[in-house]
């Protein structure tokens, strides 16, 4: 018998399968070869009980494919925040909120003992008072409740509601909270105060949204917990760089996020504690974040990061400790072609510019990680008189890539 149910206890488990349907949406059934035949068809059902509307499927020889389809020029919201919203629950769960929610008027406190005889007095059910503290202390942490102590007596009463709080604020602060939840790392918190208000976003649009990285933000959430309290974490890290996919643990300080503004792509910059050296590591492949004790030279760490940032092109503080030196040699036409020097000083991070003779300019930079030039030096073919670098392998690849490209295109020296 299946064990298919709509609600999920922790989204861990449906991450990667809503991930592939969104990023990539050629896969067949037998292409998800990590788990069986039928986690695939739950996943695939509960997804499509989210996303209905914005799920596509098509037919091809390797058999049926699914994919989600999202034009963020056409949302209000982001539809992806409906995953967070299905957690499981019991029926202890669903009981207990609403017999709590009951009991604490105005004014009332209890202690976890007292509620339980209250819930027994008034709903004549009987709990565990273990169950009860638990519960009170799960809404404690998700801020419904408060907690304080009276001698050894634990006492917990309600927060006011948003509204009861901030009366004449909350309507004002409305519009601003529409734009957040579409334009805001973890913007999942902006949709829920938008569902207790009961109001929609009706103001605003983003013409390019990257929506499909709010999958990540649980992760986020813990790592910018980290960086605030300047604690060392362990990362359980996926890749599938080659071609079986591995996970790999790390012990890492984290100290800044880092978001690519032309693909929405974040990175955790942090320094790795066993190799005593900075590296990135992609969101959307870490998989599990635990919290570790504070981390003693956290600060001195971050006076470090920021000196090695300039040196770093995108994120890739490299894998040796020579840096890689590039020089380009590039045709501009003077003044017919200032654009090209405008697009350099604006995209070169930092680079040096020179006027060597009429019509040409050389472009130089030290970095990390040279790799990491290639596709923008390429951008730039057509122009480039020579490239130079004292890195051999970067050297080899871009002539390479050259000869590759003139024998694709059927192009010879003349």
């Amino acid at each position: 018998m299946s064990d298919y149910q709509e609600l999920i206890k922790s989204f861990q488990k449906s991450r990667n399968y809503v991930r592939d349907f969104l990023i990539y949406g050629f896969k067949s059934r037998d292409d998800f070869s990590l788990k069986s035949g039928r986690t695939y068809d739950n996943e695939r059902r509960r997804i499509e009980s989210w996303l209905q509307e914005y799920i596509r499927s098509d037919h091809s020889p390797q058999g049926k494919t699914i994919s989600i389809a999202l034009d963020s020029n056409l949302l209000y919201t982001n539809p992806l925040y409906r995953v967070w919203k299905s957690r499981s629950f019991t029926d202890n769960d669903i009981m207990l909120h609403f017999f709590l929610l009951d009991l604490f008027q105005p004014g009332t406190t209890y202690t976890a003992e007292e509620l339980t005889n209250q819930i027994l007095d008034h709903y004549q059910v009987l709990f565990e008072t273990q169950l009860v503290r638990k519960k009170a202390n799960e809404y404690v942490k998700e801020g419904i409740l408060s907690s304080h102590k009276e001698g050894r007596r634990l006492l917990y009463h309600k927060n006011p509601a948003l509204q009861e709080a901030l009366p004449s604020l909350v309507p004002s602060l409305l519009p601003a909270v529409c734009f957040c939840q579409l334009s805001a790392p973890l913007g999942f918190i902006g949709s829920t105060i938008l569902d207790n208000q009961h109001t929609k976003n009706h103001h605003f649009l983003v013409k390019h949204g990257y929506y499909g990285f709010t999958l990540e933000d649980e992760i986020l959430f813990s790592l910018l917990t980290a960086i605030h309290q300047k604690q060392s974490v362990t990362v359980l890290n996926r890749s599938n760089k080659t071609a079986h996919t591995q996970e790999e643990e790390f012990q890492v300080v984290p100290l800044k996020i880092l978001v690519s503004t032309r693909t929405g792509r974040r990175f955790l910059c942090s320094y790795q504690i066993p190799r005593q050296r900075f590296s990135s590591l992609r969101l959307d492949q870490i998989q599990k974040v635990t919290l570790q004790e504070s981390y003693e030279n956290y600060d001195q760490l971050q006076e470090k990061l920021q000196k090695n940032l300039p040196f770093c092109f995108g994120v890739s503080f490299g894998v040796s400790h020579e840096m890689d030196q590039i020089k380009l040699t590039l045709a501009i036409r003077e003044r017919a072609e200032d654009y090209i020097l405008q697009r350099l000083k604006r995209e070169g991070r930092g680079g040096s510019i020179t006027h060597v003779a009429k019509n040409t300019y050389t472009y130089e930079i030290s970095v990390f990680d040279g790799n990491e030039l290639m596709p923008w030096i390429k951008t730039f073919i057509g122009r480039i008189l020579s490239f130079e670098t004292n890195n051999a392998f970067l050297r080899r690849k871009f002539y390479q890539d050259i000869r590759q490209m003139a024998e694709m295109y059927q192009l010879t020296q003349e």
